[in-house]
């Protein structure tokens, strides 16, 4: 029997299997129940599958928060509920961030921005930001609302070795955008966050992954705002074609969400986009993301990211 005949065959009960769902990003994992404790072996198989394939799958999950966070625990230390901004959360579990339909800021972007808007890495503009984040779903569309991700080591193995050798000599500024000023009431709520904590990192533009070692294309467009050591034109036009570059179709994954669905992905070396087409129904969507608390990156040398304004993400 084939390899890719034994990964399309249904999972055995009660055993941990992997199927893969792209080449290079993506895995969906079955034969695991997460409302119950994990075994080390399963905890193992799990991280290892979480490092191979850069974000996993589960279905039919139906968790509460307390078993979110005892899951999330299994492999690291959670944030509080948003590892930056002071956000209402539940007073009995701080850890978890309510991902709603009406909690979207930015719901309202004009129809002319680029393609890659709202691809992002999760709280880059910090020194240390999260190495990952669980996100569970509780209501979900009968259709659109999927999520994406993107796989930024195979994004820097895809590029030439001069562009490689270029890139990791360079550092990006990381900061919050600014909410645009016709978004309404919710963009003034959340600049006025950005202000009270202007957190501010330099990181490489190339990181070596601290657990895999592999080199990942450390950039995106939410949150990188200019290459150090180039002129404006120059790192405007490196950008661009880095952040088109990272979405390349053979480098993302697309996931259709269900109820009780959980995904888990290493924000160290991914990109995620939440597909915004679920903005123009009167659907409801409603998940719970716990994430994981992360060290500062270092680059191909073992240099670290340098903060420039505001504190470090700090456990909850």
């Amino acid at each position: 029997m084939t390899r890719s005949a034994q990964q399309k065959m249904p999972p055995e009960p009660g055993r941990l299997t992997v199927n893969p769902m792209t080449v290079h990003i993506g895995a969906e994992i079955h034969g695991v129940d997460l409302t119950r404790a994990l075994s080390a072996d399963a905890v193992r198989r799990i991280r290892e599958a979480l490092l191979q394939w850069k974000v996993i799958f589960f279905r039919n999950q139906h968790l509460n928060h307390a078993q979110h966070i005892a899951f999330a625990r299994r492999f690291g230390e959670p944030t509080p509920a948003h590892a930056v901004f002071d956000m209402d959360s539940d007073a009995d579990y701080p850890e978890i961030y309510p991902v709603t339909k009406h909690r979207a800021a930015l719901a309202a972007r004009p129809s002319t921005v680029r393609v890659w808007t709202d691809w992002h890495t999760d709280v880059t503009a910090a020194v240390n930001p999260p190495c990952g984040s669980i996100l569970r779903a509780v209501v979900v569309p009968p259709y659109g609302g999927d999520t994406m991700w993107a796989n930024l080591a195979a994004a820097h193995q895809g590029l030439s070795p001069a562009m490689q050798e270029f890139l990791s000599t360079l550092r990006a500024v990381h900061r919050f955008k600014a909410a645009e000023e016709d978004a309404g009431e919710t963009a003034e709520a959340y600049n006025a966050m950005v202000k009270k904590n202007p957190i501010v990192a330099e990181h490489p533009l190339v990181t070596a992954h601290p657990e895999t070692g592999e080199r990942v294309l450390y950039t995106n467009p939410e949150f990188v705002k200019k290459i150090i050591g180039l002129t404006p034109a120059e790192s405007d036009a490196l950008l661009g074609f880095l952040w088109e570059h990272c979405i390349r179709a053979d480098y993302t994954v697309r996931f259709k969400w269900e109820e009780g669905s959980i995904a888990f992905w290493d924000n160290r070396a991914t990109q995620h986009l939440a597909v915004r087409d679920v903005y123009q129904t009167d659907f409801n969507r409603e998940f719970y993301r716990v994430t994981l608390n992360g060290s500062v990156p270092v680059d191909v040398n073992g240099n670290p990211s340098t903060p420039l304004s505001g504190n470090p993400i700090n456990p909850a």
